[in-house]
């Protein structure tokens, strides 16, 4: 990946890894635009978007999701931390990943990115210069984090890291007929164990040199 061009960066992650965390401070790094599933599903859900409206958009203005952001009240590309949903259920209707993969898109057209999550590295398989990273961790560590995190016992965050792993499984299964656990569709996997957020995006500053 050259960074001194145009690029996107794609992290999925397993829940209880930090690689949310490390996708937001690698876009700080980097200054560029950083889009995870909050955003995503906040405009889609705000805008009742579909993908003739998209396309509608972009037909009045090559900015139009930038214009989407500020309608969103919000100018920096991520929502703030007491708006970020915390469902925990994916959308799957076809129609639903179609205006998220159109929206991935359109801001990765506009401006170098980086994006966590909702099968980027599917998304952008064919993009010149991406670069598609899998943040893993063993379960204790995960396990360990989201009992932290989300202030729950651990038969809590077992269960919901269970649940949450089996519907981004699934999720990525239906739509890119592949599975995120498959390391042939990274560049690059870090385990996050005895690591903190900010040695990671340190090693994947490195790896982009």
């Amino acid at each position: 990946m050259n960074k001194n061009e145009k690029f996107v960066i794609t992290i999925n992650r397993e829940m209880g890894s930090g690689g949310r965390t490390v996708g937001r401070k690698l876009a700080e790094k980097l200054n560029v635009e950083f889009c995870d599933k909050a955003l995503i599903r906040a405009l889609t859900e705000k805008f009742s978007l579909s993908t003739e409206e998209i396309e509608k958009m972009k037909g009045r203005s090559h900015s139009w999701w930038r214009d989407l952001l500020n309608r969103l009240g919000e100018g920096q590309g991520m929502i703030p931390t007491g708006q970020i949903p915390t469902k925990l259920d994916i959308p799957t209707t076809e129609e639903i990943f179609k205006v998220e993969t159109e929206i991935l898109k359109g801001i990765a057209e506009s401006a170098s990115c980086v994006i966590t999550g909702r099968s980027g590295f599917f998304v952008f398989r064919n993009e010149p210069n991406h670069l598609s990273i899998l943040v893993q961790a063993s379960m204790p560590h995960r396990i360990e984090r989201v009992m932290r995190k989300q202030n729950m016992t651990e038969e809590e965050a077992i269960k919901t890291i269970e649940k949450v792993d089996k519907m981004r499984e699934n999720y990525v299964q239906k739509y890119t007929n592949s599975s995120r656990y498959d390391t042939r569709n990274y560049d690059l996997v870090i385990s996050a164990d005895g690591k903190t957020e900010d040695e990671i995006v340190n090693l994947i500053l490195q790896y982009i040199g």
